[in-house]
């Protein structure tokens, strides 16, 4: 007897298919060939080149929009000089890569770089995910470290986040990872720090500014041509012959994605996309309509993802403007958004942020695309902040479904 999901899955198992490497068009991808980043590369690999000498290359801090290349050229650097040097026959430097958006604390980042250097405890076991003092995961650290004569570089991916998340906190690790030199005897740390903040620098206390800071790297958005490169390389790769329908598919992928500065993250992501949905239709070719379908079903999600992922702070703040939104309130001022905020706060029982903290999370809610402001002359009352939601009210209502406290604050305020 047929299953349910039968039919479903036939159409997987018939005729080509659609993707020959889908892992092509994901982020993580590193290619043979890094096309429009040579400049960024040579730069990178100058710096890092001392460590096939067994000295300690400079820290470097690579600027850049999201999906400019910085990850994708600091990982291809870092294979290219392990590879290079074991084929010279020196000791190949170890490398480690850290996603502080992901891991956020100190001890996740110092247990990440424990497992990615096979560095263990005493009886040989792993390192435990939680349970153990933060200085004594440090020292498990730096006894593998100093077990030999090691280079470590440390690529910290989206280092802004941690500052963003709590800057003491992001200031300690940061100060932690580069004070560790002088505790090793035998090895050296160098680290690069990714950032998609050009103003992450501002947030770094002094002492890390002056040994994090060694070395900028800037990346700049990739223009319309260099998308339609990058995505050509890609199409090769990732799909089966014939299956894109025709040009006007890489060029409309280029262009929607040139409206969001340059992003080639988000080309490969809604190429990959389109590619799916033609999938699961049961499609032969990738069309100009799976593009502009894709693009919705990506706009929706990312909305919906960055909402999930802020910090609860952030999730009060953006709530109160719902919350005032939903009142009927058209035009919504600071000092509104500030007194249901601190309403919000303390019925989450969270520390009440100063009017000037509102302020500058709600300039980083603006540059996440989540509300919309514009600045308002009081006159003689000074200025303040006009502030729209620029989100649907239905994907702030997601968040308050998926957290139980704000669900319930919800029927409270807005009932």
């Amino acid at each position: 007897m047929e299953k349910p999901l039968d039919k479903l899955f036939d159409k997987f198992l018939q005729g080509q298919g659609i993707f020959r490497k889908r892992s092509a068009l994901r982020p993580t991808y590193v290619p043979d060939d890094i096309p429009y980043r040579e400049e960024q590369m040579r730069r990178i690999a100058a710096i890092l080149g001392p460590a096939l000498r067994g000295a300690p290359p400079s820290n470097i801090l690579c600027y850049g929009k999201t999906g400019t290349g910085k990850t994708v050229v600091a990982r291809y650097v870092l294979s290219l000089l392990v590879e290079k040097a074991d084929q010279s026959g020196v000791r190949s430097p170890l490398t480690a890569f850290v996603n502080c958006r992901i891991v956020g604390t100190n001890y996740r980042v110092l247990k990440r770089l424990c497992d990615q250097i096979d560095a263990t405890m005493p009886d040989g076991s792993e390192v435990p995910f939680t349970g153990l003092p933060t200085d004594e995961i440090r020292d498990l650290l730096k006894r593998k470290l100093d077990s030999e004569s090691n280079i470590l570089t440390v690529v910290l991916d989206e280092v802004d986040s941690l500052l963003k998340r709590d800057v003491t906190q992001g200031n300690d690790i940061l100060y932690g990872l580069t004070r560790m030199n002088s505790e090793l005897e035998n090895s050296k740390i160098s680290i690069i720090g990714i950032s998609n903040d050009l103003k992450f620098k501002e947030m770094l206390d002094p002492r890390v500014l002056s040994t994090l800071g060694e070395e900028e790297v800037i990346f700049p958005p990739y223009n319309a041509v260099e998308l339609k490169g990058i995505l050509q390389q890609r199409v090769q790769i990732a799909f089966n012959d014939d299956i894109i329908e025709d040009e006007g598919v890489i060029n409309l992928v280029g262009a929607l994605a040139a409206q969001e500065h340059g992003d080639a993250r988000r080309a490969l992501d809604l190429l990959r996309t389109a590619g799916e949905l033609a999938e699961r239709n049961g499609d032969d070719r990738v069309t100009q309509e799976h593009v502009r379908e894709a693009q919705k079903v990506i706009e929706r999600d990312t909305i919906t993802e960055t909402l999930k992922t802020l910090p609860m702070q952030s999730k009060a703040l953006l709530f109160s403007v719902y919350v005032l939104t939903d009142r009927g309130q058209r035009d919504i001022y600071t000092g509104e958004c500030f007194n249901v905020y601190s309403e919000i706060a303390k019925s989450l029982s969270l520390d009440t942020l100063t009017q000037r903290r509102i302020s500058d999370l709600i300039s980083e809610l603006d540059m996440l695309g989540l509300i919309n402001t514009s600045v308002v002359s009081k006159g003689r009352y000074g200025r303040t902040k006009k502030i729209r939601l620029a989100v649907g009210k239905k994907h702030i209502a997601s968040i308050m479904e998926s957290d139980p406290r704000l669900s319930k604050i919800a029927r409270e305020l807005v009932a």
